[in-house]
């Protein structure tokens, strides 16, 4: 399956970023793409909303997730986005949306690992996750859904990859700062080398975030990747036959002595 990743920087709006995002997702179908996997914040960037942060949700949400239902079913691609739903509390859940290219909504993920660290702390904004981990099949490929701060956590990535994720696609907003894009690309490759898994990585890239979109393959070896570009798209084949071939000279699922617990996750 042919999967792009598209960079962005999100405005405060809901309509600007979906324009952006109609943009990359067109030049990801043209390049033949069945899966664009869009930054976390797509919907919008916090730091530029007017206003209180649970209005600007409550009127959002609803509308971004149902114009890239369209989106998806006009151009016949599927799509994972991030943004922020309602809690019903004054703390929204930072969600990822997953659409089929129908334009069905087939799952949502709502961030477990709030970033609460390098002198942030996303929590007292923003309501840690309580669905669990999210695994969900597209054209034969199962996807494992997590956002940003949840690439530090291994236990995540391997209890996606115990249930059956063969591409971990990881939106994001990861910040600058000293040795923090060796950081994320250090991540990535660490949890495609130990799941032997396929990383499909999109980062907002913006005057605060690194961007350095990328794919990476089972070995952790990147086959398409963006620097501090404003807005692009780039594109990659995911198949299955390559985690097949790599897990048959590196076993390390079968070799290991122990394995991930779900339940301890879902409950982080």
């Amino acid at each position: 399956m042919l999967v792009s990743v598209g960079q962005f920087s999100p405005t405060g709006d809901v309509a600007e970023n979906l324009d952006v995002m109609r943009t990359l997702a067109a030049k990801a179908r043209a390049d033949g793409a069945e899966l664009i996997v869009f930054p976390e914040e797509s919907m919008f960037s916090v730091g530029r909303v007017d206003g209180p942060l649970a209005a600007a949700v409550d009127a959002g949400w609803t509308t971004f997730v149902q114009q890239l239902s369209l989106l998806a079913a006009e151009l016949g691609i599927a799509i994972v986005a991030g943004g922020y739903e309602s809690s019903g509390e004054d703390r929204p859940f930072n969600t990822l949306v997953l659409i089929e290219a129908t334009g069905r909504i087939a799952d949502t993920y709502r961030k477990l690992h709030l970033y609460d660290a390098f002198s942030y702390s996303e929590s007292t904004r923003i309501k840690p996750g309580d669905g669990g981990v999210k695994v969900v099949e597209l054209g034969g490929i199962k996807v494992g859904l997590m956002t940003c701060y949840d690439i530090r956590f291994p236990e995540l990535a391997r209890a996606l990859t115990d249930k059956g994720a063969d591409l971990l696609a990881v939106p994001a907003a990861w910040f600058k700062g000293e040795h923090k894009i060796e950081h994320w690309e250090t991540l990535l490759k660490a949890r495609a080398i130990e799941n032997t898994v396929w990383v499909a990585a999109a980062g907002t890239s913006s005057r605060h975030t690194v961007g350095h979109s990328a794919i990476l393959d089972p070995m952790g070896v990147p086959q398409a990747f963006l620097s501090d570009e404003s807005e692009a798209v780039v594109t990659a084949d995911v198949t299955r036959k390559r985690i097949d071939d790599v897990r048959e000279f590196l076993p390390v699922l079968k070799n290991r002595r122990f394995e991930a617990n779900d339940r301890i996750v879902s409950a982080l």
